[in-house]
């Protein structure tokens, strides 16, 4: 089932650390936001597939903005 993962509060995009393609396993990280000098990781809470990532290194995200699609098993 495809899913859209979206930020929870706004944030800095830090750090990518998977692309289209990957398979990744419950609680991997996706990427990693840094807001108020926090870092925020954002993880998977299925195993399964990047579909795509709708965001880049850099990036300042909205709250609710899709960060990446992905495909659960």
């Amino acid at each position: 089932m495809a899913e859209t993962i979206a930020a929870d509060m706004g944030a800095n995009v830090w750090k990518i650390l998977v692309a289209p393609g990957d398979k990744v396993e419950e609680d991997d990280v996706f990427m990693i936001l840094e807001a108020m000098k926090m870092e925020i990781p954002v993880t998977a809470e299925d195993s399964g597939t990047v579909l795509s990532i709708d965001v880049a290194e850099g990036d300042v995200v909205a709250p609710g903005q899709a960060l990446i699609q992905f495909e659960s098993e």
